[in-house]
């Protein structure tokens, strides 16, 4: 298994980029950062690309409305250029509130316009003369759009890999099966791996189906905060508060993607609970009703045995890659948990 981490987009990002470089010496193997509605992550991925030489460097997401297709495929390719072949576009369609609330988008057909995205951005990638006719997009404008100027066109540059890796971050089930089709990578919210054959098992047999077998295997995207002790055991308590914000506050009633995840791993009434209470506006009682049993199972804390058994459970139900967030007093002991994780992996 890889060993992955988040960068935080909200604060102190150069400092954190400025210790980027311990962390790959302790056997990082990727660096994803976030774009919600804080500093766009591109300015921040190239930053880190000049900042790092082995590091892979992820987007994670950036979400499919707010940039044209041709526009993403441009960006990738720069990305991956600037870093000489380590990058990989995370997308995603993200939900309502961001996509029309800040971008002033519509937030309409998220999985055709995916598909339609991965197809054109690959098509840019190969250096084809781009002639896309779709559902969502269309390129060039056809006759009586625009002026009728435009004609096919292919990327100036030469990409340095015409097959960028896509991520695809998805929780549904007919996205699932999509990301399974179509993407590289897929990154679950939430994932608790006793539970994700169950909820996703289904979906993916689907997708894999379907699946081109040039693309390769499909490397499944883990996340899990990481702490390794006999006293660590009070950090689950740190997932309290955006599992509460994404089960309850992210969307509105009946349309909320992680309070639906929620319930199909079986906790139907706490995710009730918790949408009510946070959407009234109390979020501490809402973040005391996520089940302890989510919190514990979707992290990798606890004694280095527990931590070990969550390793073999993630690896059993198909996770290629661990994305992590370390807890720690410093950033000694932040590098010290990447070493022994990445040792961990390698040793299930």
């Amino acid at each position: 298994m890889r060993i992955g981490m988040a960068l935080n987009y909200s604060g102190g990002f150069k400092e954190t980029v400025a210790e980027l470089a311990d962390y790959e010496k302790a056997g990082l193997d990727i660096v994803y950062v976030a774009e919600a509605y804080s500093f766009d992550a591109v300015s921040q991925l190239g930053y880190i690309a000049a900042k790092t030489e082995r590091l892979e460097i992820a987007s994670g997401i950036l979400q499919i409305y707010s940039r044209t297709p041709t526009l993403m495929a441009m960006t990738a390719a720069g990305l991956d250029y600037v870093s000489e072949g380590r990058f990989t576009l995370g997308i995603g369609a993200s939900g309502p509130q961001v996509i029309e609330g800040f971008h002033g988008v519509p937030y309409t057909a998220p999985l055709g316009r995916t598909r339609e995205i991965v197809e054109i951005c690959r098509k840019v990638w190969r250096r084809e003369r781009l002639q896309h006719e779709g559902a969502h997009y269309n390129i060039p404008l056809p006759e009586g759009q625009g002026t009728g100027l435009g004609k096919p066109l292919k990327i100036i540059n030469h990409p340095v890999r015409p097959d960028i890796p896509v991520l695809i971050a998805a929780i549904g089930p007919k996205n699932v099966e999509m990301t399974a089709e179509i993407a590289n990578g897929w990154e679950p919210i939430f994932y608790l791996p006793e539970k994700a054959k169950d909820v996703w098992g289904e979906a993916l047999a689907a997708g894999k189906a379907k699946r081109d077998p040039a693309l390769g295997e499909l490397d499944v995207v883990g996340q899990a905060h990481l702490a390794i002790g006999d006293d660590v055991q009070d950090f689950l308590e740190f997932g309290r508060p955006m599992a509460a914000l994404y089960i309850g506050g992210m969307g509105a009633k009946g349309k909320n993607f992680y309070n639906n995840l929620c319930r199909r791993y079986g906790w139907e009434k706490e995710a009730e609970e918790i949408q009510d209470l946070y959407l009234a506006g109390k979020k501490d009682e809402a973040a005391a009703k996520v089940p302890y049993e989510l919190l514990e199972k979707m992290s990798l804390i606890g004694s280095e045995g527990h931590v070990r058994e969550r390793l073999a459970a993630m690896k059993e139900s198909g996770v290629t890659t661990l994305n992590v967030a370390p807890i720690a007093g410093d950033h000694k002991g932040r590098i010290a948990l990447i070493e022994k994780i990445k040792k961990m992996a390698e040793e299930v």
